[in-house]
């Protein structure tokens, strides 16, 4: 379970209540935003406040909205997240194999930074950071990005995991990282000169005893194959992996220079 001080928890659960309360106000209309305007100054009136100001109303409209969402108490919440945070490490919950090699190999360090990439990137990167994991994750889909921070929040992940609008090809690491999860659909569309850039780059990145584990490669669909990855992965100790059906994962670990 990730631990966290009262302050930063109470911190986090206002931003929670903030963030849906100007959803709300983002998604209704105009004159609905009004109608609630004008039912804020007659509670005020009602309260015999003489001497309403615009922030006064704009503190009364939240209060409006906030009961009309049912925004939970804070002790609710926080027993909510913990739940939810509990449901992301257990791999099957997010349609992970708990005897896969992602769960097998991972060690779940305080200090791991982990970069995700490629079509199953949400569950990995969700699953990672529940762990402890710093991760970032990497999709050229604003949609996807929207939806894995979306998930973050509501587990109170966003300390732990970054989700950048960019493809693997044009990422640059700003640290050492401990370990790469992806799958080949995160080099479509690069072509094998990019690809090779794109994996010197990750390699020089990752410390001496990480891994990079390719998933679900099947023979013959792939924009990258097992026989190029080997080609690519010469001085570090590789092996593949038997996945469900007919799939592997590519694992190697960098060894000591």
């Amino acid at each position: 379970m990730l631990m966290e001080t009262p302050r930063s928890l109470r911190h986090e659960y206002e931003l929670y209540v903030e963030n849906e309360i100007e959803n709300y106000k983002f998604a209704i209309s105009r004159s609905a935003m009004l109608t609630i305007g004008d039912e804020a100054v007659a509670q005020l009136n009602a309260q015999e406040q003489f001497n309403m100001d615009e922030l006064l109303v704009w503190a009364e409209v939240d209060k409006i909205i906030r009961k009309r969402l049912r925004i939970p108490a804070f002790r609710t919440w926080q027993r909510r997240r913990i739940k939810l945070i509990e449901e992301y490490r257990r791999p099957e919950n997010l349609g992970l194999r708990p005897d896969g090699v992602l769960a097998r190999e991972m060690q779940f360090a305080a200090e791991s930074r982990v970069l995700v990439a490629g079509a199953g990137f949400q569950k990995t990167a969700l699953y990672l950071a529940a762990h402890g994991c710093d991760v970032t994750a990497l999709d050229v889909e604003p949609d996807n990005v929207e939806r894995v921070m979306n998930a973050a929040q509501e587990a109170g992940l966003t300390g732990k995991l970054q989700a950048h609008m960019t493809g693997i090809g044009s990422w640059l690491p700003e640290s050492e990282l401990t370990a790469v999860v992806c799958d080949p659909a995160a080099f479509a569309g690069l072509s094998p000169n990019e690809r090779d850039r794109a994996i010197e780059v990750l390699q020089s990145a990752t410390r001496d005893g990480g891994i990079h584990l390719v998933e679900t490669i099947i023979a013959g669909e792939n924009a990258i194959t097992l026989t190029e990855l080997r080609k690519r992965y010469k001085g570090w100790r590789v092996s593949v992996e038997e996945d469900a059906g007919s799939s592997k994962t590519f694992m190697a670990r960098k060894m000591a220079s």
